[in-house]
This record gives C-alpha cells, structure tokens and sequence, in this order.
C-alpha cells in the first residue's frame, strides 16, 4: 500500500496521511476553495464535519459580515477551518487581525500576500496557504515562509491561467519544499490519487463543492451547471479584463460578441443595475475597477466590470439570475451529474483514492517478484 495509506487507530478503512492533513489537523487531504458568494458558514461548517478544509470566501464579505461568519461557522464545527483573504483589500491588515484574534486555522490568498503579511500570521500560529499559477509565484511565497501553496491549472474556474494542471504541478512541485495542493479539474478519487502520484499533498476543488446540497446557490442555477457539458465553459477576459472561466450564458456570449461601444454600454448598464447593491458611488465604482486592473491596460468598460464582477457574480449565485449574472466553473463541470453531501462527496473521494493507491501498490510488488 502506498506510503500516504495509513490505518487510522481505531478505523475500519485506511485513511491518507499527507503534509496537508498534517500540517491544517484535518482528517482528510481534500479542500474546498474559498468561491466568493458560495463559500459561507453553512458549505464551510458541512466541508470541516466532513473531515475536509473548508475555506470561508471573505472578498465578497464586509468586515462585520466576516466576523459574523466566523462565528457562525465555530458554532457549526470545531474542527479548522480557513478564511480566504484579498491581499490588496484596504482593510486587509484588520482582517488578518480577526484572523488572529479568533484562531483561524488557516489564511489562503488569492493573490500572493506581503512577507510582513505572512510574518504576521505565522507569528500567530495561522497556516497561510496562497494561491499560485506559476512555479516563479510557489518559490516567492515559499520564501516569504507561506507554509503551502495551492496550485490551480487552467481547467479550474474563475480567474485562471493557460498552463493545464498536468504541466503546472508537477513544475511547483518540483521549485518547493513546502506542500503542494492541486486544483484545477479535480472531482473524484481518481484525481486525488493522481494528484498525490504528482507530489501533490492533496486537492482542492471549488466547482465540485459548489454542486453539494449544502452549497447555498440556488437550485436553478445547480440544474444550469450539471446541463452543461465538457465544452460549456469559456475563458473570457471581457468579463473584467482578467483571464476567467466561466460558464457559456447569455451574458457572456454577448460580451465576447460585443465590440468597444456596445462593450462600454453594456458595461454601465450593467454597473448602474448593480450599483444599487453595493450602495457604491460612480467614483467609487471606478476607483475599485482601476485598483483592480492589476497593472493590465484595461478598457474603461474592463474597467468598470472590474468594479461590479462580484456583483455580476452574485447575480447568478446568489440571486439566482442565469441570464444577468456572471457563473465561474471550472471544466470539470461537464463530469458531473450529481448533488451529493459534503460528508458523501469527501468520503468517496477519499475511499476512491485509497482503492487505486493500494491496487497500484499490488501490482507494482507483483511485476517485482
């Protein structure tokens, strides 16, 4: 049996041991990515019974609500749990302090955080795990002593890069000495036991998660991800001038059909029947979509869809709004066909994995004898 197979004291089947489950003190190396709008208390609570690592999505969260989700999520588990944080927000500093206050398990970033950032909450005994699409980006925050990375290729959803996951871990893998999770086009054993062959220490999925019953997005729009098939999704940077996977709507195909100008109307339209959510001001509005355009030469309708993709977001998975809101999914969407648990989902890709890993493990001794 494979070394990562080991007979937990006590349990009928045999779990897998990795520098993830390790590192975090949770029972299984599967994780739940911190989805803005999906990845509340309920979803993260059910991940963490599970014996996963539920991740809290904070971004779409203001500071009191992601105190109030914090809480909440303590009153559903006591086992760790994390909080992903936006690096560059104003009140990032404050929200690591929260962090450290209420004894977060682990902070994850989408984009790489300060060395002082990450002194900070290591000082405090905080796990903090940035997100990352190259090798270069995995050797930066290793040496600012993050204490693992996840590793997205481009099948995985939401903002995303070009390099599929088959190439990009294996080459993060190989730059650091610190655990590596693999994300992108991950849903079952099969690719967990994948994953951990690569070097991996685990997975993390986000669109899987998103399709449980204890997701919070409405039920229209799980019948909307689980009718699409392998060639469902698109790569658009005319959502906010980003690389983003997403699902083909109507929205979408008619900003990639759009030129400049009806870009640009179609953007303020969009940003005025949005804006009265957020309560944000026109400049305000603008000043978000410039500090998000990441050094990119945007277009001002980038620019102002920049400003309102977490409302564009929410339109479809909170609201419910398939034609007026933005969905992000990986590929992995045209493989599933099913609302299981948290609790079913994890335990069958965990026991999948195990299976593979010890039948691998006879046949290799058996070529040997």
């Amino acid at each position: 049996m494979s070394e990562a197979c080991e007979r937990t004291v006590g349990s009928a089947k045999p779990q897998l041991d990795t520098a993830l489950t390790r590192l975090v003190g949770v029972r299984h190396p599967v994780v739940q990515t911190g989805m803005g709008w999906v990845a509340g208390p309920r979803l993260v609570g059910a991940v963490a019974e599970a014996g996963g690592l539920g991740i809290l999505a904070s971004a779409t969260m203001s500071y009191p609500e992601l105190a109030a989700a914090i809480k909440e999520t303590r009153e559903r588990t006591a086992a760790p749990f994390g909080v992903n944080l936006r690096a560059d927000a104003t009140d990032a500093a404050d929200r690591v302090e929260l962090l450290i206050k209420e004894r977060v398990a682990v902070a994850s970033f989408a984009l790489a955080p300060r060395a002082e950032m990450i002194a900070r909450l290591k000082d405090a005994g905080v796990v903090v795990i940035p997100s990352v699409g190259a090798a270069r980006h995995a050797e930066k925050v290793a040496a600012w002593g993050a204490d693992a990375v996840i590793v997205q290729g481009g099948e995985g959803g939401g903002h995303t890069g070009g390099v599929a996951t088959t190439l990009l871990l294996p080459s993060v893998v190989d730059a650091v000495d610190i655990p590596v999770i693999a994300a992108g086009g991950f849903f079952d054993g099969r690719g967990l036991a994948a994953a951990l062959a690569y070097g991996a220490a685990g997975v993390a999925m986000g669109t899987r998660f998103l399709l449980t019953r204890e997701s919070t997005v409405p039920d229209a729009v799980k019948r909307r991800y689980l009718e699409s098939k392998l060639d469902g999704t698109v790569v658009t940077t005319r959502v906010d001038g980003l690389p983003h996977r997403v699902l083909r709507t109507e929205l979408v195909d008619g900003l990639e059909r759009a030129g400049k100008v009806r870009g640009l109307a179609r953007a303020v339209a969009n940003a005025a029947r949005f804006r009265g959510l957020t309560g944000l001001s026109w400049p305000a509005l603008i000043r978000e979509g410039l500090a998000m355009r990441h050094g990119r030469d945007l277009s001002w309708a980038q620019v102002l869809m920049a400003a309102n993709t977490p409302m564009l977001l929410r339109a479809g998975l909170v609201g419910g709004r398939t034609d007026a809101g933005v969905l992000a999914s990986g590929q992995v969407v045209g493989m599933l066909d099913d609302l299981p648990s948290c609790a079913e989902l994890i335990t069958g890709v965990v026991d999948q994995a195990v299976e593979i890993l010890a039948r691998l493990a006879a046949t290799t001794a058996v070529e040997h004898r």
